[in-house]
């Protein structure tokens, strides 16, 4: 397969914005908060978390109240997402959508001083996997929030927009000058595309190259980096060095071709996972991340918008209760660990490091382990690690993972940890039919980490998620786990 058929494969891209593109906001640092953990930090500590770090701008992928009430008077810019659940009713109804916006938009910026400035209608909505879920319902729901906003005062303040996943445009050429949307959603994509731009709101556009390495593992591993030494990929007078530019100049392509030549432009998610995947590791996301911040801190756009657009960073943290229907990566895309403590050093600009959470309290220094007695041949092994990681993230465990070298003893002794700390280290949670204890010795072997979670009774405590094990797409979550139980007990 050559490399022109790459791309419109998903890239990865980082941060930062800027007050001269076309979508006009506060220069710095932009990011995604996902709330979607077991263990989530504290709202006050993730906001902290972002100003230190330099972050002017949050996208959340929900209203969530602690972190809008904690976003109040930090100025920091919020874009407010609504889950595609929540597309069918207020594609519904006005009302709906006024109540919606009453609650989520209006109250926060005049109670607390909350800096809303986006309502991000869906998330990827028209994803070929959806097929047509949401199709009838996107764009009468965005219609909806905008005449709600209107109604409530706030048309020029907060402007609509709607995430898509870059599989909504496509080149048939495999240059950028080939784009076009989808054919199948043509028009669909012209009408929102002109209804966003009469009212001088911006299309939203998540690209991820890293699923490209993760779909084909023949993908050119060096042109998802802005510094590596592929050949360029020559699209008339332009040459394209990384899948990034040549993707999101298809998108340019797509938007002149249909009139819409000055369309403001945010890249909503761009992000490379550190574990869960062969291609998800510690070197690529630093090495990604920091030729993107030196690239954005230097102005460069593409080709086709030399000013780079507003860019949000996926994501600020690891979230273990996401669904891992897309991989076990899904769970892992965070710049820092769950609790705000950092997986890898960056140079933000200017010779700023990133700066870890503080104020952060964890349980007991304390692991739960398989016993030094047990037997990987005992029968009750098998069942208790299916336990163990139905109900925890064990998708460190898997192959090429940062766990994945483990032996057998280990691999059983990472799973009850990761049960025993999602269920805040619960009396009698390290008792595994006799096949485990606890240890004050950490069991962590480089690179793979034995958690200890935070000890959420000493913090306000924040909305947490159930543990998904896997529960939109047990199938998939069925197979991983037995794999797993298969190599710990010898069958491989």
């Amino acid at each position: 397969m050559g490399r022109r058929q790459y791309l419109l494969c998903f890239f990865f891209l980082c941060l930062i914005s800027s007050d001269q593109g076309l979508v006009k906001g506060v220069v710095g640092l932009a990011c995604n908060w996902g709330t979607q953990s077991t263990h989530p930090l504290q709202a006050n500590i993730a906001v902290k978390l972002l100003k230190e770090n330099g972050f002017k701008k949050v996208k959340l992928f929900e209203a969530d109240p602690a972190a809008l009430k904690a976003l109040g008077k930090s100025g920091i810019q919020v874009m407010v997402g609504i889950p595609n659940e929540f597309l069918a009713p207020l594609a519904s109804s006005v009302q709906v959508a006024i109540n919606w916006v009453q609650q989520n938009v209006s109250s926060y910026i005049s109670r607390y001083g909350t800096d809303i400035r986006y309502v991000a209608v869906g998330n990827e909505p028209f994803l070929q996997t959806f097929k047509d879920t949401f199709l009838n319902t996107t764009f009468p729901a965005l219609q909806n929030i905008q005449a709600a906003l209107i109604k409530a005062g706030l048309g020029r303040q907060v402007k609509v927009t709607v995430p898509l996943n870059a599989d909504v445009y496509q080149t048939d050429s495999g240059l950028p000058s080939g784009g076009n949307f989808r054919s199948d959603i043509h028009g669909l994509m012209i009408s929102i595309i002109k209804f966003l731009s009469d009212n001088n709101a911006p299309l939203t556009i998540n690209i991820y190259p890293f699923l490209s390495l993760y779909a084909d593992p023949h993908f050119p591993v060096d042109y998802a980096f802005f510094n590596g030494t592929s050949a360029p990929v020559v699209d008339g007078s332009i040459s394209y060095t990384n899948v990034f530019e040549a993707n999101f100049d298809t998108l340019i392509s797509a938007l002149e071709k249909n009139g819409f030549s000055s369309m403001p432009v945010i890249v909503g998610e761009v992000g490379w996972p550190t574990d869960g995947d062969r291609n998800a590791n510690m070197d690529y996301a630093r090495r990604f991340n920091q030729a993107l911040v030196d690239r954005i801190n230097q102005g460069q756009g593409t080709p086709k918008r030399k000013t780079p657009p507003d860019i949000y960073l996926f994501a600020l943290t690891d979230e273990d209760a996401k669904s891992v229907r897309p991989g076990n990566f899904e769970r892992h895309w965070g710049i820092f660990y769950y609790d705000g403590a950092i997986k890898y050093q960056m140079d933000m600009g200017n010779g700023k490091p990133l700066v870890p959470a503080k104020g952060v309290r964890y349980l007991a220094r304390q692991w739960c382990v398989m016993s030094p007695e047990a037997s990987i041949s005992d029968p009750n092994l098998p069942n208790s690690i299916a336990y163990a990681c139905n109900y925890a993230d064990c998708t460190s465990l898997g192959y090429g993972s940062s766990c994945g070298t483990l032996d057998a003893k280990s691999n059983a002794s990472y799973a009850f940890n990761m049960y025993y700390q999602t269920v805040d280290q619960r009396n009698g949670a390290c008792s595994f039919s006799n096949l485990s204890t606890l240890t004050k010795v950490d069991p962590s072997q480089n690179p793979c980490r034995f958690e200890i979670m935070m000890d959420l009774g000493k913090h306000e405590t924040p909305p947490r998620r159930s543990f998904a094990g896997g529960k939109e797409n047990p199938a998939a979550m069925m197979a991983f786990i037995s794999a797993l139980i298969l190599i710990i007990c010898g069958a491989y």
